[in-house]
């Protein structure tokens, strides 16, 4: 080597790969390298993980909706129809075909509840949701209606629908050949609000003009349990909040196996072991989980 260079050390695929094991070492496992108390669990970890999951959900948000919060729906109705028919054929159901007056129905009915600051079926007055087939001239034999609000995505207002057994009769009905959707955001008890209106029709083979009820008619009940609701959530979650979800849980279980090493604790601080446990981290992270879960069931039905 010539005098006066300098060696310079090569990074091989295998050191990169022991620096990484190294590094995840200490992040996950406890070992004596990091006091049995892996930096994931370590104050200045959790808060670096949960600042982590918030600024990459903001991030998301921005992209996905234009704004940090998220508060743009992103349901159409021809997802809505692809994914109605898609568990009709599922369950040996003919499937659904969009009608535009079916749409300016559930059009009106929505906008009747922005407009009377109501969220229901029948309006505060008692009007029926039969009043806007008939306003715009949809006559039919059968009929059915279901809401759904502050759903962010299709996938979690069908999923919700579909665990409600009232709103999953609406969908597989068989008298039903025709649906209209309206997807609409405003203000709702002074609360921003994103809802959905479904309207299902058969046509009647003989024109009767005016409102009636129809000879079959259904309006969805919210009977959905809890577990289901948690299902609902977490099928409503972002791919991100997802992975945070899932690295929380990571977490947890690293913090409770971190307990059941608490008599490898330094001895200057095993006395007071339970200011250095992971059990109560563990509690803490399984907190978090819940709360990211929670924050994601905003829709019902």
């Amino acid at each position: 080597m010539a005098a006066g260079s300098i060696e310079k050390k090569k990074i091989t695929p295998k050191s990169f790969l022991d620096v990484t094991l190294n590094v995840a070492k200490l992040l996950l496992v406890p070992h004596h390298a990091n006091n049995y108390k892996p930096h994931i669990i370590r104050n200045y970890g959790i808060i670096l993980l949960l600042a982590a999951i918030i600024g990459a959900q903001f991030g998301y948000n921005a992209i996905k909706t234009g704004d940090v919060l998220g508060r743009q729906a992103d349901i159409t109705a021809n997802s809505l129809l692809e994914q109605t028919n898609k568990v009709r054929a599922q369950n040996g159901e003919q499937p659904l075909v969009l009608n535009d007056k079916l749409g300016q129905a559930a059009y009106l009915k929505v906008t009747d509840m922005f407009s009377d600051q109501y969220w229901a079926h029948d309006a505060p007055d008692g009007t029926a949701p039969w009043k806007w087939f008939g306003d715009v001239g949809y006559n039919y034999d059968s009929a059915g209606e279901n809401l759904a609000k502050n759903f962010s995505t299709t996938s979690a207002t069908m999923e919700a629908w579909m665990n409600s057994s009232s709103h999953r009769d609406n969908i597989l009905n068989p008298n039903y050949s025709e649906v209209g959707f309206a997807i609409m955001d405003g203000t709702l008890s002074g609360k921003p609000a994103s809802l959905v209106v479904a309207l299902y029709g058969t046509p009647a083979p003989v024109a009767v003009a005016g409102a009636r009820t129809p000879v079959n008619s259904a309006v969805a009940s919210g009977d959905v349990g809890i577990l289901a609701q948690m299902g609902v959530a977490i099928r409503s979650m972002s791919p991100v909040l997802l992975v945070g979800l899932g690295v929380v849980i990571l977490a947890m279980f690293v913090a409770l196996i971190s307990h059941g090493h608490r008599n490898k604790l330094p001895k200057s601080i095993r006395k007071s072991w339970r200011r250095h446990s992971g059990l109560y981290k563990g509690a803490g992270l399984a907190v978090v989980a819940l709360v990211l879960i929670f924050i994601s069931s905003g829709g019902q039905i």
